[in-house]
């Protein structure tokens, strides 16, 4: 009778091959894809441009007719003063409401999570061109539109 002698290392070898592989296609599939596509590539001079652009809530903007948001047709462009921010001047509470909802594919749905007390802000990083109209929910004659430009240069 003869006995055959063989490794099993091979058969060893080639499982722990296949584990590795499966792990790392887990850990790509699981963990580093969605958090390499969570949100796009924005340029960096866009995420932080040189200025910023302020819109008022002003004192007695809960007067139907009166001024409210200031300057009401803002126009702010991309990597100029794209990041916006709505401060309420006013001593009643507001809210800055998009007409219709409104996303920015890197800062997400636009429009201030709740009301504004007098002295809060709500700031927004637009980061493509679009226009927006806007409204305070509890005083919708208080309307606001504002104008995302790309930058001429």
């Amino acid at each position: 009778m003869s006995s055959s002698t063989t490794s099993h290392a091979y058969g060893v070898g080639l499982i722990a091959l296949l584990v590795a592989v499966g792990a790392s296609t887990i850990f790509y599939t699981g963990f580093y894809l969605p958090e390499s596509l969570a949100k796009p590539s924005v340029p960096e001079h866009i995420l932080k441009p040189e200025g910023t652009l302020i819109i008022d809530i002003v004192v007695g903007a809960v007067n139907e007719g009166a001024d409210n948001y200031v300057p009401n047709k803002a126009v702010a462009t991309l990597e100029q003063n794209n990041l916006v921010k709505w401060i309420n001047l006013d001593d009643t509470p507001h809210t800055v409401s998009p007409d219709h909802r409104t996303s920015d594919a890197y800062s997400g749905d636009f429009g201030s999570a709740g009301v504004l007390m007098p002295g809060e802000e709500y700031e927004f990083l637009f980061t493509a061109p679009q226009e927006i109209h806007y409204h305070c929910q509890p005083h919708p004659w208080m309307t606001g539109t504002i104008i995302i430009e790309k930058s001429r240069f």
